[in-house]
């Protein structure tokens, strides 16, 4: 029989358990050692017949049993398989990740590339329904990932995402959102957004034109998200055969690569989307989601047949809260029996 584990880490309450066993034994020798002191041995059964140590080790036996049974209902022990069939419904979202060297500069760290990721992984992690892709792009643009409902294989092939992907260099952000619209399963122009991460710059690809027409067509709401500094800016690292560090010139010069986010704005107005100015900071890329790319309309897919283990927790619970009410009715019942013995000399 195939057993999976839920919830893996409330086995850390595990200790609470132990606590109150030790704690549990260590009143009742406690009390055995006062009772002993109160009265004689053969006057303890006639005063106090619930000072019976072995109901007292059956009580501590029943509380422990209850308490591991509410552990394992935490630990959501599950064996058992169903079927079912689950209705799927959300946006179809394309991100177009740019990949250009520039995107390596490290004015936020480790670098603009890395954030952009994982900013893409924090989206995902809110996208539930919905099905995502990406397209990457720097000189020219490809389709990296078709669109998908699988996030978990999504963000295994992100990981793997850098400039060696694409072999020509540049920034041609309106030759990614034409690949873009072809990503797109669904032909009816509703619950379909694109996301771009970049840093800006592009070599006159006419990205306005683009999303303008992406959403006239064919409904595709464009969004933008800015990275790097608008002012200073940053160097762009290369590394030669040696290994050792150096930075990208041009004309003999250093490159300094700075966050064009007037284009980026341009474009999501264009796209009827919105232009979020990332910059340099943390953003809360789940909540950007629900806060603007959500409002997408969303559609009907088809339904997804899942097969999940069946939880247990309820039988546990159960025994648990069995064993407690017998205990407690159990020395209710002990605690109301009249005491018969004579008076007390």
């Amino acid at each position: 029989m195939e057993i999976q584990i839920g919830n893996l880490g409330s086995l850390f309450w595990v200790w609470v358990v132990g606590l109150a066993v030790i704690a549990m034994i260590v009143a009742l020798f406690a009390r055995m050692r006062s009772i002993r002191r109160f009265a004689t041995p053969n006057l303890i059964a006639r005063i106090l017949p619930e000072a019976n140590w072995r109901r007292s080790v059956v009580r501590i036996f029943c509380v422990t049993l209850a308490l591991l049974a509410m552990l394992t209902a935490l630990v959501d022990v599950r064996w058992g398989r169903n079927w079912r069939d689950v209705p799927q419904k959300g946006i179809e979202v394309v991100f177009l990740l740019d990949i250009s060297r520039s995107m390596l500069a490290e004015d936020i760290q480790p670098n603009r590339l890395d954030r952009a990721k994982q900013q893409i992984t924090d989206m995902l992690d809110v996208m539930e329904g919905d099905r995502a892709g990406l397209v990457v792009f720097a000189g020219r643009a490809k389709q990296q990932i078709p669109l998908t409902s699988n996030h978990h294989d999504f963000k295994l092939m992100l990981e793997e995402v850098g400039p060696h992907c694409l072999e020509r260099g540049g920034s041609r952000l309106g030759d990614a959102i034409r690949v873009a619209r072809s990503c797109f399963l669904d032909e009816s122009d509703d619950h379909k957004a694109i996301v771009i991460i970049t840093d800006g710059e592009d070599h006159e690809s006419q990205p306005v034109e683009e999303a303008e027409d992406a959403f006239a067509s064919q409904g595709i709401r464009t969004f933008t998200v800015g990275l790097g500094s608008m002012q200073k800016g940053a160097r762009i690292p290369v590394r030669l055969a040696s290994q050792n560090r150096t930075y990208l010139e041009h004309n003999g010069e250093q490159v300094w690569s700075r966050m064009n986010g007037e284009v980026l704005k341009e474009v999501a107005l264009a796209g009827e989307g919105a232009y979020i100015p990332a910059g340099t900071k943390q953003v809360a890329m789940g909540d950007v989601y629900h806060s603007y790319i959500s409002s997408v309309e969303q559609t009907e897919f088809e339904s997804a047949r899942i097969n999940s283990y069946i939880p247990r927790y309820p039988w546990f619970v159960g025994l648990a809260l069995l064993l407690l009410t017998v205990d407690t009715l159990w020395m209710a019942g002990i605690g109301s029996q009249p005491w018969r013995g004579g008076r007390l000399s």
